[in-house]
């Protein structure tokens, strides 16, 4: 366990969609758990056979209730294990480690109004969201997009809170499409919006905004990437004097906690910046999988994101 991290209990397991369970999540002593907002997530760790897998969860429970958390995870296509062994191999009763909670995608509270896009999967850190907005009497807007019914999570629930004027849903399979371009005319000024689902639709609700005439600043996303596998290498630590082998399907920082290195994190998705690292010296290409680091930091070679980058070469030299 990580300093910081602590035991939870599944307390309950519920299937809620086509590959997608609920997780609630109690503290193992029975006491009450850190408080958060909308917006956060928690990295949960997992041991699966031996080999320590951490993943990032939005949490998607009500702010307002200490007694528990909820995460809601998709079995992903592909998994690297973490969504495997939560839908596969996890049972009520089971404990997990835990850290608290990070929010790095918090809304901003200033704004008059909130519009929420949501794709798929990208609905969990919306429902905390719209329990605060709801709770404090701010206007917002919820567009969700499904490819089918039975892959949306939530639709039917969400409806029924918060009525059909704050909740619209989109059924790819039916042909229904986000009208993207007639809801970001339509806002007062002031209004925010933010979005969460896949990289293609992140870029372009962003885009979007920005041709529109949004300011940037008015326009925020989360996503988080997973770490794609690619060739072996070998990584030098220029401080701690160690040597750790990187394997195909294994993230640097993964190799590094594997060897009992002690390396920095926060949302292991290549967007919040904690983990950045020097490179003292590379034999090979810089593979940059984040979206934290400029394209000019990415050209300069002398920085690297541990959690999801890799490197195409036999040796990369970080300090570390």
């Amino acid at each position: 366990m990580n300093m910081g991290d602590f035991p939870v209990r599944v307390t309950k397991i519920t299937p809620v969609a086509d590959t997608i369970k609920r997780f609630r999540l109690e503290r193992a002593d029975g006491g009450p758990l850190p408080v958060f907002s909308g917006g956060a997530h928690v990295v949960v760790s997992m041991n699966d056979n031996g080999q320590m897998r951490r993943n990032a969860y939005s949490l998607m429970s009500d702010p307002a209730d200490p007694s528990a958390y909820e995460i809601s995870v998709q079995k992903a296509e592909g998994s690297r294990g973490g969504s495997v062994f939560l839908h596969e191999r996890l049972k009520e009763g089971d404990v997990l480690s835990i850290g608290a909670p990070v929010n790095l995608f918090s809304p901003d509270w200033r704004g008059r109004k909130h519009i929420l896009i949501a794709g798929g999967i990208g609905i969990t850190p919306f429902i905390a969201m719209m329990a605060q907005f709801d709770r404090a009497g701010i206007p917002f807007e919820l567009h969700y997009a499904v490819r089918t019914r039975s892959r949306g999570a939530y639709l039917d629930d969400l409806a029924a809170r918060y009525g059909a004027s704050r909740v619209k849903v989109y059924i790819g399979e039916d042909g229904a499409r986000i009208p993207l371009e007639d809801i970001l005319v339509r806002q007062p000024l002031g209004t925010h919006l933010y979005v969460c689902g896949p990289d293609r639709m992140i870029d372009g609700v962003i885009e979007a905004g920005i041709d529109a005439g949004w300011p940037a600043t008015s326009l925020h996303a989360e996503r988080f990437l997973t770490p794609p596998p690619g060739k072996p290498f070998t990584v030098d630590l220029t401080r701690s004097r160690k040597t750790v082998p990187v394997g195909a399907h294994e993230s640097i920082l993964e190799a590094l906690e594997a060897a009992g290195v002690d390396a920095p994190y926060l949302c292991r998705g290549g967007a919040c910046g904690q983990c950045e690292t020097g490179v003292a010296a590379c034999e090979g290409v810089i593979l940059h999988n984040d979206v934290y680091l400029s394209e000019e930091e990415k050209s300069e070679g002398r920085k690297i994101m541990i959690c999801v980058s890799r490197i195409e070469g036999p040796r990369v030299a970080l300090e570390l």
